[in-house]
């Protein structure tokens, strides 16, 4: 018997076949019986795409990225069943995967299924890994970074969510966080999910107004900050905002308060609590909340650039697979990885890539405090260094902004340990692609510009994952697994084939998409169901290239219609960045007689250019009319220090088209832009240009 087993082990091991082994009582079989138990079938070979995915190797016909990809759009229950149930950690397993109609704005998945998130981004990594760093908080001064395990980061969650429980918080209600990038936010977060209440993060740098228009819409009792933020060397007075925004709320009926600082803040009695000293009496272990998947998982904001600010809802499980899988796939997350998504916790590219994404693989996730020229600038460079950072997402306005400086300030660094650069807001001009990619990468690091919105929970189109090897090119480029773009024209029709541009909608539902506007559905399905029937409308502009390749041209509405002729900012704004003085751009279209509307462009030089504007003005406008057309030249060009942005980095062209037409007074409330002193400075630069020309 012995020997007859030994020898079809030796045959197997030769072969370099698997083989799987089922022990019996040995009295019972014959060697004849036991080598029939011993099975040589050669194994599967594993699916070519960047990141391994062991799940797709059961998938049927599935060999390379492409058939998998087309396996996610033609078998989506098989393809998102499977990671779910494999990629998460359920108290009780969903009976159905989906039910969703896009035609109705129906989107339901893994109905029946009960799970916690906390649970999928803490409690199993602190088994697992207890004492593996969780977070890496940044703070404002470098080589100041604090490290928090998992089980840490667990215990300061379970306190937090003990806490708000001794409070009276419970499932369903919504809770306000208003917090600057640091463990304790995240911690509320974690607490917020754990005990099912619903949050809702307000940027830290908020007016009172726009913040108290936030708690009033989700109807918030409980508001969470800290006494002030520390960002860029500069103190912020949190709760000061806080107060001034509470005093116009009258649902509010707690303030937890966390240090930063440790000054002293004004503290109301019966309404504003230490938050670490009520936390101090609360155990370490908190039982979490049995959810259901679709349960709201948190509300976040838009920037409010149209009118009233939109609270978009996610849910449990869906958002969470989708922010598991698009983080692990997109940047190629291993065991052992720093990741640093440069981020606030405040938008959603905080939520599923500071937080929920990285945390869910059982990452080391980089909290930044702090901005990026400071210090120096430096700054994101040197921290690669000291953090031995492997993946680095930021947003192309830090990219523009840090070309300004001398190469240097980057290669004085060591960049040795990254693989992967992101990037994701608005298109990512060509010059800012190279730098980003040759300087900061040394052509070495694959370069994912990703498109997608707070809407879509997670990356959409991206040049990761995809076949071994294959080219990354200017761009997004490729669908994610299980998105199905499709670009219709102005009369709603669809566009097959390559070189077409049009509006960019999804045909099939995905698990991350969000489910409703907080309070306003109709609002949700007019925006995003019915403009084009049957899918969902971005609200963006795309081209399909002769690759089949996708490329952003920018919002539908910066789209200008000169003389009949349709162009997207997003690409004169490309050519005119191409120029070696040139920082930034924004265009917008403004009223024209006989044109209809005609390109104004507003510009950012560089540091330290001292040529004569009118010189750079005419350039770029041969610049434009080389690389685009005669019609798509500026009308107008405008010489500015800055441009209008919201905190996040977007660019508000509603101001700069107020500017253009000499509407001041409609300018409205600016104070939570980045830089609210810059709107005067446009308006003054504005009315001389149009003194200059005039006269």
């Amino acid at each position: 018997m012995a020997a007859a087993l030994a020898r079809v082990l030796d045959r197997a091991v030769r072969l370099s076949f698997p083989i799987r082994i089922r022990v019996f009582p040995a009295a019972r079989f014959s060697q004849h019986t036991v080598a029939r138990c011993l099975s040589t079938t050669p194994a599967k070979k594993a699916v070519e795409t960047t990141t391994p995915m062991p799940e797709a190797d059961g998938f049927p016909g599935v060999r390379t990225h492409q058939d998998l990809y087309e396996f996610s759009l033609r078998e989506p229950d098989t393809f998102w069943g499977t990671l779910a149930k494999s990629r998460l950690q359920w108290f009780r397993s969903f009976d159905h995967v989906s039910d969703c109609d896009m035609s109705e704005g129906r989107i339901k998945w893994f109905l029946g299924g009960q799970l916690n998130v906390s649970v999928n981004t803490l409690d199993r990594h602190a088994q697992k890994t207890p004492d593996k760093a969780a977070l890496i908080w940044e703070r404002d001064e470098p080589g100041s970074e604090v490290r928090v395990t998992y089980r840490e980061l667990l215990a300061m969650t379970c306190q937090l969510a003990n806490t708000l429980k001794s409070h009276g918080v419970k499932k369903g209600d919504r809770v306000c966080i208003y917090m600057p990038n640091s463990p304790i936010a995240v911690a509320a977060m974690q607490a917020c999910a754990r005990i099912g209440a619903p949050h809702s993060v307000v940027f830290a740098g908020f007016s009172a107004d726009a913040l108290a228009s936030r708690i009033q819409d989700a109807n918030c009792e409980t508001v969470i900050t800290t006494d002030q933020a520390v960002r860029g060397g500069k103190v912020i007075e949190l709760k000061k905002t806080v107060d001034a925004a509470v005093a116009n709320c009258p649902m509010v009926k707690r303030v937890l308060v966390a240090q930063r600082t440790g000054q002293e803040v004004p503290m109301k009695h019966n309404l504003d609590f230490p938050l670490e000293e009520e936390m101090s009496s609360q155990s370490s272990e908190c039982a979490p909340e049995i959810m259901d998947s679709e349960d709201p998982l948190f509300m976040l904001y838009t920037s409010g650039s149209t009118g009233k600010p939109k609270g978009i809802l996610h849910t449990q499980a869906g958002y969470l697979l989708y922010a598991t899988m698009t983080s692990k796939f997109a940047f190629d997350i291993r065991e052992d990885d720093i990741f640093s998504c440069v981020a606030d916790i405040g938008w959603i590219t905080g939520h599923s890539y500071v937080v929920y994404g990285p945390l869910s693989n059982g990452a080391t996730t980089v909290l930044f405090e702090s901005i990026p020229t400071y210090p120096n600038p430096g700054r994101y460079w040197e921290m690669v260094e000291r953090l031995k950072i492997n993946q680095f997402y930021l947003a192309p306005t830090a990219v523009r902004l840090l070309l300004k400086f001398d190469e240097s300030w980057v290669k004085k660094y060591d960049r040795s340990t990254l693989r992967k650069l992101g990037c994701v807001g608005e298109p990512l001009n060509v010059e800012a692609g190279d730098w980003y990619n040759n300087v900061v990468g040394e052509g070495r690091c694959d370069l994912v510009d990703t498109w997608w919105q707070t809407e879509t929970g997670g990356i959409m189109i991206t040049p990761r994952p995809s076949q071994p090897g294959a080219e990354i090119l200017h761009g997004p480029m490729r669908p994610f697994f299980g998105i199905e773009p499709v670009l219709f024209n102005d009369e709603g029709k669809e566009l097959p084939g390559t070189e077409v541009s049009g509006a960019l909608c999804v045909r099939k539902p995905w698990p991350g998409i969000a489910r409703t506007i907080f309070g306003d559905h109709e609002r949700y399905l007019d925006t995003y169901f019915r403009p084009y029937p049957g899918t969902y409308f971005s609200g963006d502009g795309a081209h399909r290239d002769h690759k089949g390749y996708y490329h952003i041209t920018g919002r539908m509405d910066d789209v200008i219609n000169i003389s009949g002729h349709r162009i997207g900012t997003a690409e004169i704004e490309d050519a005119m960045d191409e120029h070696r003085d040139v920082a930034e751009t924004a265009v917008i279209g403004t009223p024209h007689d006989v044109k209809g509307e005609v390109p104004y462009a507003f510009v950012i030089l560089k540091e330290g250019v001292r040529r004569d504007e009118e010189d750079i003005a005419k350039e770029l406008k041969d610049l434009v009319r080389k690389s685009i057309a005669a019609y798509a030249v500026p009308d107008t060009i405008l010489i500015t220090p800055g441009l209008p942005k919201t905190r996040s980095g977007k660019i508000m062209r509603r101001i700069l088209r107020k500017i253009s037409t000499d509407k001041e007074e409609e300018l409205g409330d600016v104070s939570t832009l980045a830089e609210p002193s810059v709107v005067d400075a446009i308006v003054q630069s504005h009315k001389a240009y149009k003194q200059r020309t005039t006269s």
